[in-house]
Formats: structure tokens, sequence, C-alpha cells
């Protein structure tokens, strides 16, 4: 049988998978009034502040979606690794994906009352930026170990 806290999380990755912008209304339901959203781009505060990160990102991508790979609990915090698949709006570049880890704190409610993304930007963004993507693979492959 599912603790709480499991059953909180697996309806959040559900709402995650199939995020539409027409759901952005609804995040109310799932995000307490004075909830934190952080990402590497993003530390909002409220629900006005997370319902907009998440229409930019629909108004910048095309085909956005994410897929939830593992999810894991402890006490009233949820884990979840997920995959999250878009193309930029108006480029004609291909499908890009980027791999992270969600960490969501859920209050006394059921509501997420933080949610931080760890993933990075470099890896599913800026690498393929014309004059930044090049430069930021050599900096990595000169950092690196050079270990394969």
């Amino acid at each position: 049988m599912k603790g709480a806290t499991e059953t909180k999380l697996a309806r959040y990755c559900a709402l995650f998978a199939n995020l539409r912008p027409e759901d952005l209304d609804r995040l109310p339901e799932y995000f307490s009034a004075d909830a934190r959203f952080k990402d590497p781009f993003n530390d909002v505060r409220g629900v006005a502040a997370v319902q907009a990160v998440f229409a930019h990102m629909f108004a910048a991508t095309e085909r956005p979606r994410f897929e939830i790979l593992e999810q894991a609990v402890t006490g009233a915090t949820g884990f979840v690794r997920w995959r999250f698949r878009f193309a930029p709006r108006g480029q004609p570049r291909p499908e890009r994906e980027v791999e992270g880890v969600s960490r969501v704190l859920f209050g006394s409610d059921g509501r997420v009352v933080e949610h931080v993304d760890y993933w990075d930007p470099v890896e599913g963004l800026y690498d393929g930026l014309p004059l930044l993507g090049p430069l930021l693979r050599y900096v990595r492959q000169r950092v690196s170990a050079g270990i394969d």
C-alpha cells in the first residue's frame, strides 16, 4: 500500500507527464500559495510566478513534454528523475532533451511548498548555441578527467 507522500508524488508526476498550457490554471491545486520553484534559470515564489515559468516554457518551445523516469520518497520529500524533450520554437534545430532531478517538498495540505530542479543547462541548451556551444564543449573537455 502506498504511503501519503508516494500518492502525492504520483499525482504530481502525472500532472507533469501530461502538462498542457490549459493545465496551468490548475496549478493552485498542486502548489501552495507561497510555493518556491527553482531551476537553473528561475527562483520564484508564489503560484502566479510558477505559472509564469511554465507559460514561458510553452511560449519558447514546441512540443515540450516530461517523461518521468524514477520516483523516490523520504518523509514529506519526493525525488523525481525526469527527461524533458522539446524543440526550440521557430528554430530549425532538431528536438533536444535534458535529464534532471527534482526535489519536491510537500506541505501538510498535500500541496508542494518547494520544487527545486537540478539539471545541467550546458548539456541540453547551451551546447546547441552556434557560438557558445563549441566554446563550452571545449572548456568541458579541458577540465574533464579525460576518462571515457
